[in-house]
C-alpha cells in the first residue's frame, strides 16, 4: 500500500488498527480518568471504579464508546500516518532521500506538527466523549432548560441536585448536534487551547523517546527491533508523555465537561488557578494513579 517513496498508506492502516485496539482496551480506564478529572464525588481511583460499577454496572465503563470507536480510529490513523509521512517528507527535503534516518530536530518538528493536526481532529471527538461520559454527574438545576414546563421564567435559583437518571444527550450524534445548536461551531472546540498545550509537547515527548528507545533496543544497527522491544518502547514513551501531559489534560477535561451557564471556567488560566486554589498541587497527581 504505497503510492510513492515519500507517501505511504500503510502507516494510516497501522494507525487505524492501533486506534481500534486502544479504544476497546483503554475506554474503561479513560472513563474513570474523566470522572476523576471533572467530577467531585470520588475519593480516589478505586472509589471511582466501585461507584461506577455499583451505580451503572460494567456497562458504565463503556459509556460513550461508540463515538470514539468510530472517530478515534480515524483520528489515530491520521495522526500516525501524518507523523510517518511528515518524517519522510522532511528527510526528502533536507537530505534528498525520504528513507534517510531522521535526526532529533526532524523528529521534533514532525512531532509538533502532528500535535497541532491532532487538535483539529481530536478536540470535537474528546468533547463529545467527555460530555457522554459525564452524563451521570451532578448537574445544577438552574442550568437545565425548563422552557417546556415553565414559560417566561429565567434565573431560577435552585440548589445543586444529582440526577443520575437524567440524560442530556441521547447519543453521540444528538450530543454533537446539541452542542452545535447551543454553542455554535466554536463550542465543539471548547478546551482546544488546553489540548494544544497537551498535544504538541505530549506527542513530542512520545515520538522522540519512542524512536530513541527503539534504536537502543535493536540487536544491531542494521536490523529492525523485535516486536516485544517495540511494545516496551511504546509503553515507556507513553508513560513519559502522559506524565508531562496530565496537567493540561486535566484543564482540557474540566473545560469540556463544564456545561454550566454561566461557565464555571472563563478560560485556561482561570481553570488552572481555580483548580489549584481549591485542590492544591495534588489536582494533577491524583489523576496519574
Amino acid at each position: 500500500m504505497q503510492t510513492s517513496k515519500s507517501f505511504r498508506l500503510d502507516d494510516f492502516v497501522a494507525g487505524w488498527i492501533g486506534g481500534v485496539s486502544s479504544v476497546v482496551v483503554g475506554h474503561p480506564l479513560d472513563t474513570v480518568k474523566t470522572r476523576l478529572q471533572a467530577g467531585k464525588d470520588y475519593k480516589n481511583t478505586l472509589h471511582c471504579v466501585l461507584t461506577i460499577y455499583k451505580k451503572e454496572t460494567a456497562m458504565g465503563f463503556f459509556k460513550g464508546m461508540s463515538f470514539p470507536l468510530a472517530s478515534i480510529t480515524v483520528y489515530n490513523s491520521v495522526v500516525f500516518g501524518f507523523f510517518s509521512n511528515t518524517q519522510r517528507l522532511i528527510s526528502k527535503y533536507r537530505h534528498g532521500d525520504g528513507r534517510h534516518t531522521c535526526g532529533m530536530l526532524d523528529l521534533t518538528v514532525a512531532s509538533m506538527l502532528t500535535g497541532l493536526v491532532s487538535v483539529s481532529l481530536g478536540a470535537p471527538v474528546d468533547l463529545v466523549k467527555i460530555r457522554l461520559q459525564m452524563q451521570t454527574q451532578s448537574v445544577l438545576a438552574e442550568n437545565l432548560h425548563l422552557a417546556g414546563n415553565v414559560s417566561n421564567v429565567t434565573n431560577i435559583s435552585l440548589r445543586s441536585v444529582s440526577l443520575p437518571s437524567q440524560r442530556l444527550y441521547r447519543g453521540p450524534m444528538h450530543c454533537l448536534s446539541s452542542i452545535l445548536q447551543t454553542e455554535g461551531l466554536q463550542g465543539l472546540y471548547r478546551g482546544a487551547g488546553a489540548m494544544i498545550l497537551r498535544d504538541i509537547p505530549g506527542y513530542t515527548l512520545y515520538f522522540v523517546p519512542y524512536a530513541i528507545l527503539c534504536d537502543l533496543l535493536k540487536p544491531d544497527t542494521t536490523s529492525n527491533p523485535h516486536p516485544c522491544s517495540i511494545w516496551l518502547a511504546g509503553g515507556l514513551a507513553g508513560s513519559i508523555s502522559w506524565v508531562t501531559a496530565t496537567p493540561a489534560d486535566v484543564v482540557k477535561s474540566r473545560m469540556q465537561a463544564d456545561i454550566q451557564l454561566p461557565r464555571k471556567y472563563r478560560g485556561i488560566v482561570h481553570c488552572i488557578l481555580h483548580s489549584y486554589q481549591t485542590e492544591g498541587a495534588q489536582v494533577n497527581q491524583i489523576h496519574l494513579k
